[in-house]
Order: C-alpha cells, then structure tokens, then sequence
C-alpha cells in the first residue's frame, strides 16, 4: 500500500513538470510546467486558431543569470532568472507563415507574462508541418484548456472528496490532510480566505509544509519556514496571488516564518 502510494506521487509530480519561478528572487513562488502550458495552449487557440500547438518546453534563458531564492525551493524547481520558452507548431496557410509566428509569438509571450507573471524574455518557435484545415478546438472542460489537474479521482490525482476536504478548514478532514497540526490547520484557514485561492492541493499529498530553514550564517539561529500548494482561481493573476498568499502566511503565525508558494493548477 505504501509503496502504491508514493509511485502515485512520484508520477503526479513528474506529470506537474519543472516549476518554474513566479516574479523575481524575492517573491518565493513558482508555478507548474505543466500548469502554466495549459494556459499558454488556450492563448494559442483563442488568439491564432489556425495553429496547433506542439511541444511546449520553458526553461531558463540564461542559466549563469539565475538568482538564488530568498527562500528555500521546491524539489526540482527552477532559481529565478529570465525565462525562454521554445515551441513547435504546425499551421494552415490562411496567413503568411512569419505573420503568423509573430503573432504565436505575441499570444504566447503577453500570456506568460501578463497573465501567469513569468519572466519571459525568448520566445523560440518551429514550424513542423503545413496544416491543409483549421486544426479543432480542445473540447472545453478539459485539463488542457483549463490549464490545471483533472480532478475526476483518478491515480495521484485529488478526487472530489479531497477537494472539498481541503475547501473547509476547521474540519476533521483538513487536520489530516493538511499537516503541520494546529498550525497548518490555521495557516489552511488563511490561505483558503485570498481572493484567488481556489483549493489547497499537494505535491506529496500536504498542502501547508511547516519545518525549519537552516540560516545563511553560522552564527544565526534557524528559522521557521511555511510551503504552501495551491490552486489558483481564474482570472486572477497567479504572482498576485502568491505574493497575497505568502504575506498572509507570514501575519498568521507569531514568528513570522519564511513562506514559498507552489501553484500547482490554474483552475
């Protein structure tokens, strides 16, 4: 049973993809892959519907500029720095093929940053094929279009009764499936009541994370640190929301930890 569990977890965050840092080194957020690319398929769509998008990959645009956090990482995170993101795609000839890549271009360079708060800096497209029909929309509703985690229960993913268990602070569900005790509890609490906050959800199966930072200095003693996954509502700017979510945090509890937030689905 054990073992079941956590190849479940391993395959949900290997589904989730790298995070990626949210704003600049200071504001201790990153965002799924695989979230922030259901977002930039749906700009695709809406805004150059004669293109199917292919492969999406985001990366660091130049790993020597990368910042260090200001606050512990996630595994496998991205350090804050200038994004590029690199693309292909395959189009009809209802437009000249370099207007039309300028425009791919646009859609998805303004969603990433604007809509998602990414650095973005380079935006890398590849034409893989001439499309003879307008490719058919995503059918709506689906995890790709609505760029967060299918919740319909299945393996590694939170089912409906996780959701609504991690909705209602306060309840006996949620001191289970929050960790952290009391205190995560009452940090669930917080976070639920920002505007934006969607639900609670969980890399590893615990949404709020309380432990200790070990201190840059020696001489320094260690300090609290508070990781919170989330989900974040739509249309609602997922930086805002993290950095509303993390000062909330850090007022919430009496030492004022160290707080990183970890968007894991854009619902």
């Amino acid at each position: 049973m054990m073992a079941d569990r956590w190849t479940r977890m391993v395959r949900q965050q290997v589904g989730l993809g790298r995070f990626l840092p949210l704003g600049g080194p200071y504001d201790g957020a990153w965002i799924a892959e695989r979230a922030a690319s259901g977002v930039l398929r749906g700009a695709a769509e809406r805004e150059v519907p004669e293109v199917r998008l292919g492969g999406v990959r985001i990366g660091l645009a130049d790993p020597g500029e990368a910042a260090e956090p200001a606050v512990p990482a996630p595994p496998s995170a991205l350090p804050p720095g200038p994004l590029r993101l690199t693309a292909e795609f395959a189009a009809t000839a209802a437009w000249p093929l370099p207007e039309t890549a300028s425009r791919l271009r646009t859609a998805l360079a303004v969603t990433a940053t604007e809509r998602i708060g990414l650095d973005l800096t380079e935006v890398d497209l590849r034409i893989t094929e001439l499309l003879d029909t307008e490719p058919p929309s995503s059918r709506p509703g689906t995890p790709e279009t609505r760029g967060g985690t299918d919740t319909s229960g299945g393996a590694g993913m939170p089912g409906a009764a996780e959701s609504e268990a991690a909705r209602a602070p306060g309840s006996a569900g949620v001191a289970g499936a929050v960790g952290g005790g009391p205190e995560g509890e009452r940090v669930a609490a917080v976070v639920l009541r920002v505007p934006g906050v969607s639900r609670l959800t969980g890399v590893w199966g615990l949404p709020v994370r309380l432990g200790e930072q070990a201190p840059a200095s020696g001489d320094a003693l260690p300090r609290r640190h508070a990781r919170v996954d989330l989900a974040v509502a739509a249309g609602f700017r997922p930086l805002e929301v993290a950095r509303a979510v993390r000062a909330a945090v850090a007022e919430a509890l009496p030492d004022r930890p160290t707080v990183a937030v970890l968007v894991t689905d854009l619902d």
